[in-house]
């Protein structure tokens, strides 16, 4: 579906063939016409599947039209991080250059002179303000910021939201909010938690869901099955000879990362650390180190699978089987980008095995099992209980996984 066939009007449609947009992405052909019509929503989309247009265009439709009270601040849009928050607020710039919308961008930073420009812009009333939680709230604290005349509510990134410890936050925020608004929630995945986010700030939403999409093509995705114990040795032995410059380890919480990230700092690799404990400005600093390469491991719970925007990222290590298929997509999917080549290694524990041949399942695949190294003793077989119950075998992928063979990263790099 092309742009011109959405009820958006002419100053919008102008400013999309400024910017080279024709053709609709599938999240905004199912989300745009449901937000146009005032309904709440639930977009369940991946990063990069277009879903910051699929509210920004309706929402800048609305506000041009002239409906709603000038000087004050019309909507809200919620963001994980500074980084995307920016993003946003490109994007926005972008869309609404023909028409009289005004937006601020209200983030963290040691710039005084960043907090008065956030200031100015919402004591004046901006349009559209676009805003961390944690920022947005220490504005509010100070009594200047009015949110009584909100029509829009939107949430990017949810999911992501909630993993970063903003619950307390968001609910804060509503408060401040008037009960007659439009509320917009995007998220990754739909968890438990998010779903009982939505039941508690939207009102009878319509949900627009995407399949999620399956890894790219050229990933190179292998495994190891082997015992808990054995996953650090296994990282040793990948190692040994060389480290690529950028390397992902995700690990399933917070603890696991810190253990995880201390293990292999003592064999001497050049390590970081990226979970929810950490202050907004220590995660900063982290992504700088890592984005200029004076930290090579980024050792991270799934906060970092989402928005990360670093292309050139040469290996994710699974430490621990994600939860779920699209856990598990938006992790590997962190490689490989920018026409860059790619691997995504996975440990697969004993009690991990029945969520791994899920994930093998969703992708229509047997995924490589490398040998774990022989010096590192004799490993578990692959044969998930749930998978040989249902098909009466192993599913051809059983072996033991101890024998000789495991050699240094580079070696087994092409094989699939």
């Amino acid at each position: 579906m092309k742009f011109s066939e959405l009820q958006l009007n002419d100053k919008v449609l102008e400013a999309l063939d400024a910017m080279r947009f024709d053709e609709c992405t599938p999240i905004q052909e199912q989300a745009i016409p449901v937000i146009l019509e005032g309904k709440d929503l639930i977009g369940v989309a991946q990063t990069g599947t277009g879903k910051t247009a699929a509210y920004l265009l309706p929402i800048i439709n609305e506000l041009s039209e002239g409906k709603y009270p000038e000087d004050a601040i019309n909507c809200v849009i919620m963001s994980p991080t500074r980084e995307l928050a920016q993003q946003i607020d490109q994007q926005m710039e972008g869309f609404s250059y023909f028409l009289p919308v005004s937006s601020v961008a209200v983030y963290g930073g040691n710039d005084g002179s960043l907090f008065e420009q956030q200031k100015k812009g919402l004591t004046l009333g901006a349009d559209v303000v676009i805003a961390t939680p944690g920022r947005l709230i220490a504005h509010l604290s100070l009594g200047y910021v009015d949110l009584s005349k909100v029509s829009f509510f939107i949430l990017d990134e949810a999911d992501r939201m909630l993993d970063m410890g903003f619950h307390d936050d968001i609910m804060q925020i509503v408060k401040f909010l008037p009960k007659e608004r439009q509320t917009i929630m995007f998220s990754a995945t739909m968890p438990s938690k998010i779903q009982q986010l939505a039941s508690h700030i939207l009102n009878n939403p319509v949900e627009v869901k995407l399949a999620v999409s399956k890894p790219a093509e050229k990933i190179v995705q292998a495994a190891y099955v082997c015992y808990e114990n054995q996953k650090l040795g296994i990282i040793r032995n990948l190692f040994t000879d060389e480290v690529p410059e950028r390397v992902i380890v995700f690990a399933s919480s917070k603890i696991k990362v810190k253990e995880v990230a201390k293990a292999l700092k003592m064999m001497k690799l050049n390590v970081g650390e990226m979970h929810s404990d950490l202050e907004q400005s220590q995660r900063e600093a982290v992504m700088y180190e890592f984005k200029a390469g004076r930290v090579n491991i980024l050792v991270a719970t799934d906060i970092v699978a989402r928005g990360i925007d670093i292309d050139d990222i040469r290996l994710v290590i699974n430490y621990d089987v994600p939860h779920d298929n699209e856990d598990y997509v938006h992790r590997i999917g962190r490689t490989a980008r920018a026409n860059n080549d790619g691997v995504a290694i996975t440990f697969v524990s004993e009690k991990e095995q029945s969520n791994f041949k899920n994930i093998e399942r969703f992708l229509d695949k047997d995924i490589y099992k490398i040998p774990v190294p022989a010096e590192l003793g004799e490993a578990p077989e692959y044969n998930p209980r749930s998978f040989s119950k249902r098909n009466g075998g192993n599913g051809g992928g059983s072996q033991k996984s101890g024998r000789k063979g495991g050699g240094g990263f580079q070696r087994r790099k092409g094989k699939r």
